[in-house]
């Protein structure tokens, strides 16, 4: 929301606002990204069209180096939209810990309200829209060993990040919108 100069002219606030989207492969989040791109609005930034850009098949297995690379990429185009004053959305399972804590201090450096949401869905929802997707081929495939290794290796947020946690198993666009806008207008100043 824009606030008001010396002078009284309307100007961007210093910051945006970063909503990291947060859950196990095939648990809705590019679904959510794409309600709250049209909601509210918003850039989405996407670990996986960025990998797609780099030529990378996430699903079918990345180095860690190549991921830490995607990562970096998507922390600068987040860093420059937030410094804009944008609302930026980061879709991904942003599993591990440190990766959420990463996203928090981008938020911090750049002067934007943050947000993180943890679509909680279960491995057995998880496992049948995997199921479901190679069926209809709808996005890129996850073999089964990348998707029990994520599964094994996937780390839920703990309670001292304040996530805000939604049912990833029947979520609906109004109670993700709802949920996200009383966040942010809880992070707002004064």
């Amino acid at each position: 929301m824009p606030s008001p100069s010396p002078t009284g002219a309307a100007q961007p606030d210093a910051g945006g606002r970063l909503v990291l989207l947060c859950g196990r492969s095939f648990s809705g989040k590019s679904t959510a990204a794409g309600w709250l791109q049209q909601s509210l609005p918003a850039r989405v930034i996407s670990l996986d069209a960025l990998n797609a850009e780099r030529g990378l098949a996430g699903g079918q297995g990345i180095p860690l180096r190549e991921w830490a690379r995607t990562n970096d990429e998507a922390v600068r185009r987040a860093g420059a939209a937030l410094r804009e004053g944008a609302t930026v959305v980061v879709d991904d399972t942003a599993s591990p810990r440190f990766l959420r804590d990463g996203w928090r201090g981008v938020a911090e450096q750049t002067g934007s309200a943050f947000v993180l949401v943890f679509l909680d869905t279960s491995p057995a929802t998880v496992r049948a829209r995997l199921l479901r997707n190679r069926d209809a081929a709808e996005r890129p495939d996850v073999v089964d060993a990348v998707m029990a290794d994520h599964l094994a290796s996937f780390e839920a947020p703990e309670a001292d990040e304040a996530a805000v946690t939604l049912d990833g198993e029947d979520l609906t666009r109004e109670v993700l919108l709802t949920s996200v806008r009383r966040a942010l207008d809880g992070q707002r100043p004064g």
